[in-house]
């Protein structure tokens, strides 16, 4: 596995590291302890880094981690978010939380469930637009200071709010949805925002919340409880025009002897060395092929034949229902 610069700080990553949320929430139920040989198998392969969160099970994300990192911790670049508030009791509370004191309870209880006393990449996971972004990083800022944490990261910000943060820490890590499903951050000044700054680009769901897998054909495919069953890109008349799309790309990737998956993926690494994926899964099959995408080389050719039939903008439907497209920094 290759490595890139993530950012212009001093952190050094693997081309592609390994989202986590999968294996405690959002898309059905996963096996623990295939969860657990899949985050081991990782790093064998050559993966550097772990991304989670401490809205993901809650809590129990970050845990499984520190039970699959056991012994292990130095050999891997840990990153974790938070601001998705949770209560004392541990539940959700659909609230975003950006307050000081928060920052400082959350980061605390994050490095107890993940076993250590740092985190390598810390994000706020959303931004609270009830709380100066300044005050949010002036805490993060001191965490930094204490030890607690090496590097800062925001997620789903914009660039003005990218901006901002920047100016009271610098920032290692901008984190958004980025695939050939998702494109807006070429367009919305994101992009263009972060490499002027020397800030990093993690992307997370590069397989399009697995639609560019080829493996979903229906909504029936999904798990009850999978989330994507209640995702406009998932719903009626878009996931029709979506999975169109979809099938094309698999055409390309026929054609290159890579699965549609890994097309997806090389597609995305292609974009910028300076673009990390977190791709994620529950297995260790899925594991090794999208390990595999890191190899792939596309042609000039084949990334215009991809833009051709995958423009920017083409996907049909938010990729969130609306209450969670109000909590992105649009």
């Amino acid at each position: 596995m290759k490595t890139r610069k993530l950012g212009s700080h001093g952190l050094v990553v693997s081309a592609q590291g390994l989202g986590c949320m999968g294996m405690s929430v959002a898309y059905g139920p996963a096996d623990k302890q295939e969860s657990i040989a899949t985050i081991r198998r990782a790093l064998e392969l050559g993966v550097l880094m772990l991304d989670t969160a401490d809205m993901y099970g809650p809590h129990h994300n970050e845990r499984l981690i520190a039970t699959a990192l056991a012994g292990r911790r130095d050999d891997i670049v840990l990153a974790s978010k938070f601001g998705n508030e949770i209560d004392d009791d541990g539940n959700i509370t659909w609230r975003i939380n950006g307050r000081p004191e928060y920052v400082r309870r959350a980061v605390d209880g994050t490095l107890r469930r993940l076993g250590t006393d740092h985190l390598d990449l810390y994000y706020q996971h959303r931004v609270d637009v009830e709380v100066p972004v300044e005050e949010t990083f002036g805490a993060l800022a001191e965490l930094v200071a204490a030890g607690k944490v090496r590097y800062l990261g925001i997620s789903e910000a914009g660039a003005d709010t990218i901006r901002r943060a920047h100016a009271v820490h610098p920032l290692t890590a901008v984190q958004t949805e980025y695939s050939l499903f998702t494109r807006e951050i070429e367009d919305n000044g994101v992009l263009d925002t972060v490499r002027e700054l020397g800030i990093g680009f993690v992307a997370y769901s590069p397989l399009g919340r697995g639609f560019l897998s080829g493996a979903i054909r229906s909504v029936d495919d999904f798990a009850p409880n999978d989330f994507r069953r209640v995702a406009p890109r998932f719903q009626g008349e878009n996931f029709a025009k979506n999975l169109a799309v979809v099938d094309k790309v698999r055409e390309i990737a026929e054609r290159r002897n890579v699965t549609p998956a890994q097309l997806a993926l090389a597609w995305v690494h292609a974009q910028g060395h300076d673009i990390v994926t977190i791709p994620g899964t529950t297995n260790r099959k899925h594991l090794e092929q999208n390990v595999a995408a890191a190899g792939i080389e596309l042609t000039e050719s084949e990334l215009d034949a991809i833009e051709r039939i995958a423009p920017s903008g083409f996907a049909s439907g938010d990729r969130y229902p609306a209450p969670a497209m109000a909590h992105l920094d649009l």
